[in-house]
């Protein structure tokens, strides 16, 4: 980034995700609509709101970049000269918020020459945020308290903790996991399960079953700047460069060791 730092355009888009989060649970604490989108997956009026209110707030950020955000691909037209773009989702987790479960997010990142070089992702109804940069490092705000430092985790003797869904299941998740070993499962949802791996809270997270880019650029830029990675079974790095697929490949989420 020549033309703002990160650290300033991380503070800026952490102010953007949290009125987005405002907007979520002025919806979230009384009765909302649910309509069925193409694919199948709900949509409610808490994700129309919070990506209204995150697109205008990357609009007006000094430095000109395109949003790409779940709730509107077909306006996205490809990153700037500089291979930039934001990578949106407003509501990651939709599923959780209908069941009312708290384990709902805001994701924002910045991607560039495809890869997550920015991401926040803020979890309203907890009230904690997850931020990382490239250079800048990784942290966690949990209610009004100050950003602490997070880094992943160095897998010990005990079992491994693994994070899994709490709405997608997988046989070959399963298959994935027996070599392992002795493992403990924590559950979560949305993308907090990446999150869970970069503060330390759990060693691995494999997903091998559907996700957009959408529902993982934030976090892996968090558990990038926490240490970790995320790869593809075959060993490649999860990428963002091509925005004509918006599937991800299945892939794994490692903190500080590998099994």
């Amino acid at each position: 980034m020549t033309d703002i730092s990160l650290p300033a355009l991380m503070d800026q888009v952490e102010q953007i995700a949290l009125k987005a989060g405002e907007a979520i649970m002025a919806i979230y604490s009384r009765e909302f609509t649910i309509e069925e989108k193409e694919d199948k997956s709900p949509l409610t009026e808490a994700d129309k709101a919070a990506n209204s209110i995150i697109v205008a707030g990357l609009e007006a950020l000094p430095v000109s970049i395109p949003v790409l955000t779940e709730e509107a691909v077909e306006a996205f037209h490809g990153a700037d000269e500089n291979g930039r773009y934001w990578l949106v989702d407003p509501l990651d987790g939709t599923k959780e918020f209908i069941k009312r479960n708290g384990e709902f997010t805001v994701n924002i990142a910045l991607i560039e020459q495809g890869r997550p070089v920015l991401g926040v992702v803020y979890a309203p109804a907890l009230d904690v945020t997850y931020l990382g940069a490239e250079g800048v490092g990784a942290f966690k705000i949990e209610g009004k308290n100050e950003r602490q430092p997070i880094e992943v985790a160095v897998h010990a003797d005990a079992a491994w903790r693994v994070v899994g869904s709490r709405s997608h299941a997988s046989q070959d998740t399963l298959d994935w996991l027996k070599p392992l070993g002795e493992y403990e499962l924590v559950p979560m949802g949305s993308s907090l399960k990446i999150c869970l791996v970069a503060e330390g809270a759990a060693d691995l997270y494999p997903r091998l079953g559907p996700t957009c880019l959408w529902d993982t650029g934030a976090a892996h830029a968090v558990v990038n700047a926490a240490g970790g990675a995320i790869e593809t079974p075959e060993g490649e790095v999860l990428g963002y460069a091509n925005t004509a697929e918006t599937l991800n490949p299945w892939f794994v989420v490692y903190g500080g060791s590998r099994p």
